[in-house]
């Protein structure tokens, strides 16, 4: 059985793990990895996914289906 779960190491460089009740009691194995972190200017950043979406122009209009409520 493998389990693979990101954490985030704190300054300490201390870690408390709640094992799921699967996993039997005995020795395991733990493997850190790093977790890459993505340079300034790749995919990643803020502006990513910039020309992925666009707005209507009347977003922010009121919807002619709550005009009652208005």
């Amino acid at each position: 059985m493998s389990i693979t779960q990101t954490v985030e190491v704190p300054a300490s460089h201390r870690l408390t793990i709640d094992v799921p009740r699967e996993i039997p009691t005995g020795p395991v194995i733990l493997t850190f990895t790093p977790k890459a972190v993505p340079k300034s200017g790749e995919r990643g950043g803020f502006g990513c996914a910039k020309g992925e979406f666009w707005m209507a122009d009347d977003f922010d209009e009121p919807l002619e289906d709550f005009k009652d409520y208005m």
